[in-house]
């Protein structure tokens, strides 16, 4: 745990964006805080976040809104699973890439 950053304890420092995730009736995602867009397709978004990688997996994934300036991205379809990979382990070579090189 010792990677997780508390927004609460850098909020007067303001150099990391707020990061937030809502989901609604699992079938909207509407994200803060996204510093960039690794990749996206129908079924995987692979998202840069202020709290690390995200990777959303889902069904008909589409990329509702994206505000570039605020880091905010919206994403709708059939959520399946939110995982945020650790890079010190290598799940994010071994969730993304592993799929790529099976």
């Amino acid at each position: 745990m010792s990677q997780y950053l508390d927004p609460a304890q850098n909020s007067s420092k303001g150099n990391i964006p707020e990061h937030d995730v809502i989901m609604r009736g699992r079938r909207l995602l509407e994200i803060t805080g996204v510093k960039h867009v690794e990749s996206f397709d129908n079924e995987e978004f692979l998202l840069e976040t202020s709290m690390g990688f995200l990777s959303i997996r889902g069904q008909n994934l589409q990329m509702k809104n994206l505000d570039v300036d605020k880091g905010i991205v919206s994403i709708k379809g059939k959520i399946f699973d939110l995982i945020y990979l650790d890079e010190q382990s290598g799940e994010k070579a071994k969730g993304f890439f592993g799929k790529l090189f099976k």
